[in-house]
Order: C-alpha cells, then structure tokens, then sequence
C-alpha cells in the first residue's frame, strides 16, 4: 500500500517493516523445522507463538497450517487438533512490529510426492519478485507467475487468491498482486509496502470457503448482555484489530459457553471469522511469500529473503 506518513513516521515504518520480514523469516524457517510426520498441529502451533514472543514481537495474524487442498485459513478448533502423517502443509507466518507487517508462508510436504508443485510455487514468488520495481505493471507480476507455474505443464495458479498491499496495522488492502494476469496496468510506485503470494495446484485453480472458520478479527465493539461475550470482548480488543485465533488468548471459557458466545458475536457483526479456503476440486495446493517494500527513492527491499 502507498501510505501517507510524515518523513519520520515514513523511516520508522520502513524499519519496523524491514525487522518484521527478518523476524518473520526466522520465525518461519523454525516453524517449517517443527513440521514432521507425528507432531502436532496445536503443539507447532504453541511453539511457533512462543518463538515470536522470545524475539520479542507479536503475530500479524494467527500462524496457520493449511493441508493438502485447503490453501489458507485452517485452524483447529479449540477442543481439537491434528497430527501430521503426510500431508502437503502450507505454513503461513506474520510478525506484527509496532504495525509494520512481515508477511511470508513456504510449503512443506511431507508425502514426498509434491516436489514439483512446492517448486512451482516457490519458483514463481522468486521470478516474480526479480521483476518488480517501480513502474511495473501489476498484471505483469500476475503473468509472471502464472507462466512460472504453467511451465511445470499439470499445474496452475489459484486465481481468486491473491497477494496484497500491506499498511500499519493492516494485512490486506491495495494493491492487489494478481497470480495471473488480469489486464490491470496499475504501476508498482515508490512508497509501497506489499506481499507477493503465489498459490499453485493440479486443480481447476479456484478456492472457495469450506467449514467453520476458527480465525477472527474483531472488527466493532458492542454492548452485549452475555457476560461471555463480554469476557471476550475484552480480550479481543488486545489485537487492535488483526486477525487471531482462540489458542493466543487464555479464554478459559468452556467450548460449548464459548461457541454460543462467538456465534453471538459474529450475528451482531462484533466479530468476523476466516473459514478454511479449499480448493474447488479437491486439488493439491502449494504456496510461497515475500513480503517486498519499496522505499521513496524506489529501491526494493524484499524483507523475508
């Protein structure tokens, strides 16, 4: 996103950015490094949360690890969990510093069988980040990683997701970074903070939502009578906004009074939930992030490399 900030906000911003991607980069090196036939999804998931705390920040949004066909937003519920076998795992990681934004997610296959899928993925965020720079027409990044991901002949790329502007204390917002190319010649210009994030599958290329989503974002604050719902209203509010899952804050609230409680809330628009994202027809799915800055003398910084 193109930001309005004053010249010392703008260099605060630029570095808390540059330190989320780092931050985010280490943090998603030893997530992937936890992912192994017999763990866990939720013991990963708490020992990624207590790796972003030891380097002192905080999550930009809940670590996530999407399998096989589902290509985002998979999360547990709170009295649930996964034990990884041999799944295709795309593990997604944000780190939030002072509202800069690091943004990055790699795949991990443990079948063995995905190797060129993850290598399409991967190949095409690395293409496409060679040839961004100031003038560049979005669409030209879309086509850049389609072609990357089309060169590998049984795969494309997932259309109806996409990479994203990224602002203070904000994930997703303009400009949007196609994974194909959709005609629009909007220019990459200085003062720009975004993610690039192929996705790529076997399938027909379309997500759609799929299940109970267990990732929120409070997005207002209402008056409710239910003393739950009030409960975790406060505790919301904590996340000033970005998106969270129920492992990150102690609820202690039993799982039946607290699914009443956040449905409550979603009816009254207090919150918003992110439902798992599956691929239509049941394909695999890879993917692969960087999170890019360009600065106002236009020099690119791609923060998670």
């Amino acid at each position: 996103m193109k930001f309005e900030l004053n010249e010392k906000e703008r260099l605060e911003y630029y570095e808390n950015f540059k330190k989320s991607g780092k931050l985010a980069r280490e943090t998603l090196e030893y997530g992937a490094s936890l992912i192994k036939p017999g763990a866990s999804y939720v013991s990963v998931l708490r020992s990624i949360l207590k790796k972003i705390e030891d380097l002192g920040a905080k999550p930009a949004f809940p670590p996530q690890m999407s399998l096989n066909e589902t290509a985002a937003h998979f999360m547990p519920s709170p009295n649930d969990d996964v034990v990884f076998n041999d799944e295709l795992i795309k593990l997604d990681i944000g780190i939030n510093v002072d509202g800069a934004i690091g943004d990055n997610a790699t795949t991990v296959d443990l079948s063995g069988k995905w190797k060129d899928l993850v290598k399409a993925s991967r190949e095409a965020v690395n293409n496409a980040t060679k040839i961004i720079e100031v003038g560049t027409p979005i669409r030209n990044i879309g086509k850049e990683i389609q072609e990357t991901i089309l060169s590998y002949n049984d795969y494309t790329s997932v259309k109806n997701l996409s990479g994203h502007g990224l602002a203070p204390y904000v994930i997703h917002c303009k400009p949007t970074i196609p994974n194909y190319d959709n005609g629009n010649e909007t220019k990459i210009t200085k003062d720009m903070t975004f993610a690039c994030e192929p996705f790529a599958t076997p399938g027909k290329g379309l997500i759609r939502e799929s299940g109970d989503g267990w990732i929120f974002r409070m997005v207002a604050k209402k008056p409710v009578r239910d003393p739950v719902a009030r409960k975790l209203i406060s505790k919301f509010e904590e996340f000033n906004g970005l998106p969270f899952s129920l492992f990150e804050t102690d609820t202690n609230v039993p799982y039946f009074k607290l699914r009443v409680a956040l449905k409550q809330m979603e009816r009254l628009n207090i919150i918003q939930s992110y439902p798992p994202l599956v691929e239509e027809t049941k394909g695999m799915v890879s993917q692969a992030e960087h999170s890019i800055l360009i600065d106002s003398d236009g020099k690119k910084f791609i923060t998670t490399r």
